[in-house]
């Protein structure tokens, strides 16, 4: 089919005016937007391939991230460290997988995924009293870091409540401490919620965390002053006796 010719007339005060337009064909127009869509097709078909592998690494990691957790409070650290390991090889994967594509980088279980991976790492760090890895070591950035410190707050509520049943008094005071510091350095953020993808949430969240491990470290130190003023009189009664 040829092109077509359309003269469009505007009318002024001062005269009218005469546009010659050449419009393309339909043909043409149609054999266009089919290699438009065409190609739209195969990245959607591309991104969708990716998006499925990620999901998939996402989901490993999480996988090993709860498991070198339950390592960590069992007291099984090498296992936690080969989980973590197996971990840190996923993330590199996935973070390398969606690097090109935009909508996929900041997607919610890529993110998810990494901040688990950071939970992990640093539980297992605060729990051991190793030096805090860096957010290099750990590979992901430093708005996923700090929301995977978050969350970590948690786990230490988990392991101090371990620590009191065992009577390790002092160790859970100086977690309590720990714990104290991370919450500080949490509500030192104050930026928009687009910026620290739901770090205010979870700040919010550790701060009952922290209140409620105060009260039942309180309690605790209580039972075991108690404890011992009653050893030490049935001591002097006997001694008395």
């Amino acid at each position: 089919m040829g092109r077509t010719l359309i003269l469009l007339y505007f009318p002024r005060k001062t005269g009218g005016t005469f546009i010659l337009l050449c419009l393309m064909g339909l043909s043409d127009f149609t054999q266009q937007l089919d290699r438009i869509a065409a190609e739209i097709r195969a990245y959607f078909d591309e991104v969708d391939t990716v998006r499925e592998r990620a999901l998939m690494l996402s989901r490993e990691i999480v996988r090993d991230s709860a498991e070198a957790i339950k390592c960590v409070h069992r007291g099984q650290y090498d296992e936690a460290e080969r989980r973590i390991a197996e971990s840190r090889q996923r993330v590199q994967a996935l973070l390398a997988s969606v690097k090109d594509y935009p909508d996929l980088s900041g997607a919610g279980f890529v993110l998810d995924g990494c901040k688990e991976h950071a939970e992990a790492v640093l539980t297992l760090a605060l729990v051991t009293d190793r030096p805090l890895p860096s957010i290099a070591e750990v590979g992901i950035d430093p708005t996923t870091y700090i929301n995977g410190m978050a969350e970590a707050l948690g786990e230490l509520r988990r392991y101090v409540l371990d620590s009191l049943r065992k009577g390790e008094i002092e160790r859970s005071e100086y977690l309590l401490d720990v714990m104290d510091n991370i919450y500080d350095v949490l509500v030192s953020y104050d930026y928009p919620e687009a910026v620290t993808q739901g770090l205010r949430r979870r700040t919010d969240a550790a701060r009952g965390i922290l209140e409620r491990t105060r009260g039942d470290l309180t309690a605790a130190l209580r039972q075991h002053a108690l404890a011992k003023a009653m050893e030490e009189l049935e001591r002097k009664l006997n001694a008395a006796g």
